[in-house]
């Protein structure tokens, strides 16, 4: 079992920036992958970008160039900055830890940005 505790999110301005944290505990596996999803009201959730244990990242096109994530593998935590907010980024951020075939996924931030 891995669990996931999502904090950082919260209303920000747009143009402004958050900085998202994902813990992990459990049953940690060195290789894995861990991501970012978000999911806005009446939408499906997406994904925002995604980190290996490697250090490899991947973003979604809407992301690219205004969010970076990054991952501390000592400590077990990814993280999400997030830059020149939009109001369409208004959305609960969910963190995922995939591994071994299975895949774990947090409770969630709400990110609000207004315009």
């Amino acid at each position: 079992q891995v669990q996931l505790v999502e904090s950082g999110g919260g209303l920000v301005q747009a143009g402004g920036s958050l900085r998202l944290s994902c813990a992990a505990s459990g049953s940690i596996f060195r290789i894995n992958v861990m991501c970012w999803y978000r999911q806005a009201p009446g939408n499906q959730r997406e994904l925002v970008a995604a980190i290996t244990s490697g250090g490899s990242t991947n973003y979604a096109d809407s992301v690219k160039g205004r969010f970076t994530i990054s991952r501390d593998n000592d400590k077990n935590m990814v993280f999400l900055q997030l830059n020149s907010l939009k109001p369409e980024d208004t959305a609960v951020y969910y963190c995922k830890y995939s591994s071994e075939g299975f895949n774990y996924w947090g409770q969630g931030t709400q990110v609000t940005v207004s315009s």
